[in-house]
């Protein structure tokens, strides 16, 4: 860090992204990729489409992708925001939202992303405990007069609230904004997109990245009220106006075009969590509900942290995570049945007979 850096990030601690390896030998089972390639019509579009135009700015507005993502989700395309990735809707979340007499409150064991904001911004917040069983306690935000980040299914731990719950917390908080983080949320969980017609003052993202095979392409969008959305096309057009590429806009309307075969992989995948968690349960862990691509698990006897290392060591990367509350469990990205098997057969290396 140089001398020359703001004095208020001097001590500043960045988000800690997943392991990112260029050794293709790891069965990558640590950053909720999905395991499925893109659409066959994603892969078209991309074959098709013209480098010529990457010469020139890509639409600010993306009001192509915007109209087909309003159709899909029975909204306004004014209702639509198109950002670089979803963490970039929390960023400018964060940025419009915050004021010296707002304070904005989250889980303690959720996205470790919402913390590295607020204290980016300099915003007040805080954290409310998860209840024992790691569930969200949605009744501790309700009628509470601050803004809320929630993210459904939470992460790390995958369980879910459902929609009649995160309405009595947008209900009862009337003039604050609620943000409902719903990266997850195609993987079982109950969305809340259908409260916008209802409320003005909440905010729902969702990303590419998870269920459309779309890490790499860097697209999130959110559905709110038209006012909600034009605040935060102000900070968006401040900060950087050609916020989405051109390359990305093309596949994703291509991704639109092809739902059927995104929830179907969705429907795989949950299939897959299941049979996951029955052979994680078998071979000693407690596993948490998961409504998301990913299962939480800690094993009765060995720590988190061994039975990370013992299966990066061995090929296998998942989450390991150094929270009080949560060191002894690791994340587990649900991939293919035989990438699961792989990990399966690793931990039989690691653990004692059952």
């Amino acid at each position: 860090m140089s001398r020359f850096i703001k004095k208020r990030y001097r001590n500043f601690e960045s988000y800690t992204p997943g392991e990112q390896p260029k050794d293709t030998e790891y069965v990558k089972l640590n950053t909720n990729e999905s395991p499925f390639p893109p659409a066959p019509g994603v892969l078209r579009a991309l074959n098709e489409t013209s480098l010529e135009r990457l010469r020139l700015y890509p639409d600010p507005t993306g009001r192509e992708l915007k109209r087909k993502i309003a159709k899909l989700y029975g909204v306004e395309p004014e209702n639509v925001f198109l950002s670089n990735g979803s963490d970039d809707i929390i960023n400018f979340s964060f940025m419009a939202f915050s004021d010296d007499d707002v304070e904005f409150v989250f889980p303690d064991i959720t996205y470790s992303f919402y913390d590295v904001i607020v204290n980016l911004h300099g915003a007040k917040f805080r954290r409310e405990p998860l209840l024992p069983d790691m569930t969200v306690d949605w009744q501790a935000y309700c009628g509470i007069g601050k803004n809320i980040v929630l993210p459904n299914p939470n992460a790390p731990t995958g369980r879910a609230l459902t929609r009649d719950q995160i309405e009595e917390i947008v209900r009862t908080n009337p003039d604050n904004v609620v943000l409902i983080d719903e990266a997850y949320v195609d993987f079982g969980a109950e969305s809340s997109v259908p409260l916008v017609h209802k409320y003005d003052n909440i905010l729902v993202s969702h990303t590419f990245s998870k269920s459309r095979s779309f890490a790499g392409g860097r697209l999130g969008f959110a559905i709110a009220d038209r006012e909600l959305i034009a605040d935060l096309m102000t900070i968006q057009y401040s900060t950087n106006p050609y916020n989405v590429n051109s390359l990305s806009l093309i596949l994703a309307e291509a991704a639109i075009d092809e739902d059927a075969y995104y929830k179907e992989n969705a429907r795989r995948i949950m299939e897959i969590r299941a049979y996951t968690t029955e052979q994680l349960e078998a071979q000693g862990f407690e596993v948490l509900p998961s409504q998301a691509n990913f299962v939480f698990a800690r094993h009765r006897e060995i720590p988190g942290d061994t039975i990370y290392r013992e299966l990066k060591a061995r090929g296998v990367l998942v989450r390991h995570f150094t929270a009080e509350k949560i060191k002894d469990y690791n994340r587990i990205t649900i991939g293919s049945k035989e990438q699961m098997d792989v990990l399966f057969e690793k931990l039989r290396e690691i653990l004692p007979e059952q």
